[in-house]
């Protein structure tokens, strides 16, 4: 999740992914035997979920934005994790991003490497994951977006491991440290399997690059609104109005402001730049990670959620008699 880090992370992902990324074709018989419990239990329930797109279609005609929090699995533990999920989802959460903790996670701050270590020594692994994901999303309203950096995709396999994340419920991919040239084949696999792959756009993309990526993205398009890994931080740069027109002027994909936003007032500056969608990490992740205990957690992160959804809500202009009679 990040600008300058994406770039080292970019090159260091083209390293160990190699050119491409090949999809293994087995039969349907075979892949039957191989399924992993996630797909199997899955498989079972037949559960159909609102889908990415469909959700800011709705928002785009209510004239609304979307609010999309991030939390790290496994922090403080995963019990609690199903508990956020839902607590995020009644606090009027448009799109969920869920972290599968890494050991290295290159694009992240202080604040979320900090929960990632957490939830690993606490035993924390993708099939855990998506076995609490899929207890939990066919409760769920908001699609989930999963957040997983390449080397576990590349170790597992790429379809083997979208098939899995499509089985426990997710409707989207995002993988921060993977470059643009290595997306194709990935994006052909997620849409194979209903799910969106979401890429990233940051302060320092050229024109030509963050065209080529906004015509990749499926979903809607990440925004990284600094250069830098994520963080909290007491403002949101200016120049972000700037990178949401230039993005506007090259595609019509909803496009959503991440890193650095802790604070609902913050979230009203990015929607009033133009923003389709505002992103809220760190200070989520802090508020349920580091309160002292799960439930004390819990109760901030809904604490600071109802205050991030306000402040992501887009606010409608006075009409004519409101004006005339001087009414807010």
């Amino acid at each position: 999740m990040a600008a300058s880090a994406l770039a080292a992370a970019a090159s260091s992902a083209a390293a160990f992914a190699g050119a491409r990324v090949s999809a293994r074709k087995t039969s349907t018989s075979a892949t039957a035997r191989r399924a992993s419990p996630v797909v199997r239990a899955a498989a079972a329930t037949g559960t159909t979920r609102v889908s990415i797109p469909e959700t800011f279609a709705a928002l785009k005609k209510k004239n609304q934005c979307a609010f999309i929090p991030f939390i790290c699995a496994g922090d403080p533990n995963l019990d609690a994790t199903e508990k956020a999920l839902r607590i995020l989802d009644d606090a009027g959460a448009d799109v969920i991003e869920l972290g599968v903790p890494y050991s290295d996670p290159l694009a992240d701050g202080p604040i979320i490497q900090a929960a990632a270590t957490r939830a690993l020594e606490n035993g924390t692994t993708l099939g855990k994951v998506l076995a609490m994901l899929t207890r939990v999303s066919p409760d769920l309203k908001a699609p989930v977006v999963l957040f997983q950096y390449f080397n576990p995709i590349l170790r597992k396999g790429v379809e083997a491991f979208v098939k899995e994340i499509a089985a426990a419920g997710a409707k989207g991919l995002l993988i921060p440290d993977i470059p643009l040239e290595e997306t194709y084949e990935v994006s052909r696999i997620c849409k194979e399997n209903g799910v969106d792959l979401v890429l990233l756009s940051t302060p320092t993309t050229p024109i030509e690059r963050m065209t080529k990526i906004a015509e990749a993205s499926n979903g809607f398009i990440y925004l990284v609104s600094v250069t830098g890994v994520t963080g909290v931080r007491t403002n949101v740069e200016s120049r972000v109005e700037e990178l949401v027109k230039a993005l506007k002027k090259v595609t019509d994909k909803p496009i959503a402001v991440g890193f650095g936003i802790s604070k609902g007032e913050q979230a009203q500056q990015v929607v009033s730049w133009g923003a389709d969608g505002v992103i809220v990490g760190s200070a989520l992740v802090r508020a349920l990670g580091e309160s002292g205990s799960p439930e004390a957690g819990l109760a901030a992160l809904k604490e600071l959620a109802t205050e991030l959804r306000e402040g992501s809500n887009r606010k409608s202009k006075p009409g004519f008699f409101a004006n005339l009679f001087g009414k807010k």
